[in-house]
């Protein structure tokens, strides 16, 4: 069972810091913001997601990264993340959100890598290994050990 390990906020830029609960809506979680609005935040980009998997592989290979130290919101365990591509959906809690893209890294999240590489993360040289951004379809509130399912 794939579970939701850390929901992650902050009031602009990174890294964003852990938070037991939370309540979603369309714009995400609601008291995080971003920086550059440009680039982040949305609609289509209300959240971002990544696996706890790929952030220990990440760290057994010597970099810093943790929970939260690349902008993403939400943080889970236990789930192929070759299935989380755009267009999927994913319940997480009462929550519904639908994949919408890969997140590309950005120059802000470099202190999350020994080289200061963050394209290490980048679906175009590493797939797979990218964080994904989501809309919300069905808001609500969420903590920290609900169940995230794929759903059709």
């Amino acid at each position: 069972m794939a579970t939701l390990h850390q929901i992650s906020a902050s009031g602009g830029g990174v890294p964003k810091t852990p938070m037991d609960r939370a309540v979603i809506d369309i714009n995400g979680v609601v008291g995080d913001d971003q920086t550059s609005k440009k680039y982040h935040g949305g609609p289509d980009r209300a959240l971002v997601l990544y696996s706890l998997e790929i952030i220990e592989a990440l760290q057994a290979e010597g970099h810093p990264i943790i929970p939260g130290s690349t902008g993403e919101n939400l943080t889970i365990t236990g789930l192929d993340w070759d299935e989380m591509t755009p267009g999927t959906k994913v319940r997480i809690g009462q929550t519904v959100v639908q994949i919408t893209d890969f997140a590309s890294p950005c120059w802000k999240i470099v202190d999350s890598f020994s080289d200061r590489e963050s394209s290490r993360i980048s679906q175009a040289e590493h797939p797979g290994w990218s964080r994904v951004c989501a809309r919300v379809i069905i808001g609500g509130v969420i903590q920290t050990g609900d169940e995230v399912e794929l759903l059709d």
